[in-house]
């Protein structure tokens, strides 16, 4: 995937817009049309703040939506996703990703295809993970036959070693490695993560994923997805090709709470000293 043609830079600094509880879901205000109105405006409060303060893309995510469904979503989820997103595009021209947890991802192109979105980020795209949603299975298959039949440049962000989660493979073997993810799996670039939400990503351990990715003779572009802050950006993004962040742009470092142009600004600034 040609990074600077998506984002405008090599390098790029994605936010995330973490949405609210979608109606229907067990956080959610009893007032349906009152859940949606909240989502709606903290999508586009979120996304705006997020472009005032130069984040090169976002990510729109159902955040709020836990418990997750493993990968189904139902129709209502889809549509209030819909309508979130557009709300987002109404706000910025920076590129869009798309996430619909827990690991729907034909849900997710088909929102990105309807907002027209570059990008959707797919949680387990191959091999198969142990989540609180249960065994999570890899639909690489039909994710990029979906994109193909609807006729859609979106590109597919996959995780690697993805959070909240634990391989479902034997000791020393996964299935979800960078190879299968990239080679096999045809993903447009791979995300490292932590072990949750907010938790940094050691850099060993990103190296090792940046290794793998040399020794299989890939160029597919590795994003660091968790637990990226004002004081490591720098020096993440002189091993990764792009970062994903969320809990360190919000008022208070509060992964629930509204983005702060100013804290985004400043993991900016930081950003741009090693790009």
């Amino acid at each position: 995937m040609d990074l600077e043609a998506t984002f405008g830079t090599a390098k790029p600094v994605v936010g995330m817009v973490h949405l609210p509880p979608l109606p229907g879901a067990p956080k959610a205000d009893d007032d349906g049309a009152a859940a949606m109105a909240a989502a709606v405006e903290r999508a586009g409060r979120d996304a705006a703040a997020l472009d005032r303060g130069g984040v090169d893309g976002v990510i729109v995510e159902n955040f709020g939506d836990a418990p997750f469904y493993p990968d189904d979503v139902p129709d209502h989820t889809v549509a209030s996703m819909t309508r979130a997103a557009t709300a987002v595009t109404s706000a910025t021209d920076l590129p869009v990703g798309i996430n619909v947890l827990r690991n729907d991802a034909a849900a997710a192109v088909s929102v990105a295809s309807a907002v027209d979105a570059a990008f959707v980020r797919v949680n387990v795209h191959t091999g198969a993970r142990v989540a609180d949603q249960g065994i999570l299975q890899g639909r690489a298959h039909e994710t990029l036959r979906l994109r193909d039949r609807l006729g859609v440049d979106v590109g597919v962000f996959a995780d690697t070693d993805v959070k909240h989660s634990a391989p479902l493979t034997a000791e020393g073997y996964t299935a979800e490695s960078f190879a299968d993810t990239a080679e096999r799996g045809l993903a447009d670039a791979v995300i490292a993560s932590g072990r949750g939400t907010g938790e940094a990503l050691e850099e060993t351990a990103l190296r090792d994923v940046v290794d793998e990715r040399a020794a299989h003779g890939l160029d597919t572009p590795v994003f660091v997805g968790s637990g990226v802050r004002h004081d490591t950006v720098a020096d993440l993004l002189e091993v990764a090709d792009g970062v994903i962040v969320g809990t360190a742009l919000k008022v208070d470092g509060e992964t629930t709470g509204p983005v702060d142009a100013d804290r985004v600004a400043a993991l900016v600034e930081r950003a741009d000293d090693a790009r």
